[in-house]
Parts: structure tokens; sequence; C-alpha cells
């Protein structure tokens, strides 16, 4: 049996700031959304390309502070056209690092870092 690419959870506290950093400027799109119940924590999926990440309000779930890499075709044409959004709270950019990868890194409301990245072609 061949397993499938692992979904991790991130932890959130403000479903609004959420929606406005992963949907409205990463542009993820929400694939589901739960709460046991009306007044209960946010349970949401959230998909980009073949990238999946579950963001959670429950106390437990997670901890704020987590780092997550996600590899992308071509990290500098999205951070480009991240700041071309003028988002008032992230304007990042390309760093190319030692190891072959050229790293975005940007980090969410809730204290969790998203590192986009791609490898760098032999020259």
């Amino acid at each position: 049996m061949q397993a499938a690419a692992p979904i991790p959870i991130l932890r959130s506290f403000d479903e609004a700031k959420a929606r406005e950093f992963y949907v409205d400027f990463l542009g993820f799109e929400v694939v589901f959304e739960h709460r046991f119940a009306p007044d209960l924590p946010l349970y949401m999926s959230l998909r980009m390309g073949d990238c999946e990440v579950h963001l959670s309000e429950h106390h437990g779930d997670a901890a704020p502070g987590a780092a997550l890499r996600i590899g992308l075709p071509d990290v500098a044409a999205y951070a480009a056209a991240l700041c071309a959004k003028n988002y008032g709270f992230a304007r990042p950019g390309v760093q190319r690092q030692p190891y072959g990868m050229d790293d975005m890194s940007v980090a969410d409301p809730f204290g969790n870092r998203l590192i986009f990245c791609t490898p760098v072609p032999d020259s």
C-alpha cells in the first residue's frame, strides 16, 4: 500500500484573518469547513495545487509556530504576484539558499511560517 501525502494541521485563532491570509492573499481554495455546532471552533481544509493544509481553531489540534515547506515550480513568480496584491501585512521576497533552493518565507497571522520553495536550476 502506498501512503498519500501528509496533510499538516496548523493552528488558527480567527476565521476572518485566516480567510484573508490563506484565501485572499496566498490563493488557497476552501475544500471544506466543519464545526460540531454553530458556536464551536472551525476546522477548515485548504488547497492550492497539490498542497493541502488544514487549519484548526480547536485547542490541542496543533500549536502555533509551526513551519511548513511547500514546493512550487516558480517561487519567484509567485512572490511577485503576492507583492502585486499590496497585502498590508506581508511583502515576501525570495532568498537563494546555500542548499540549492530559492525560498520565500511568509508568516501567517497565527505565528506559523510557510516557506514556499523552488530548486535552483543547475547552471
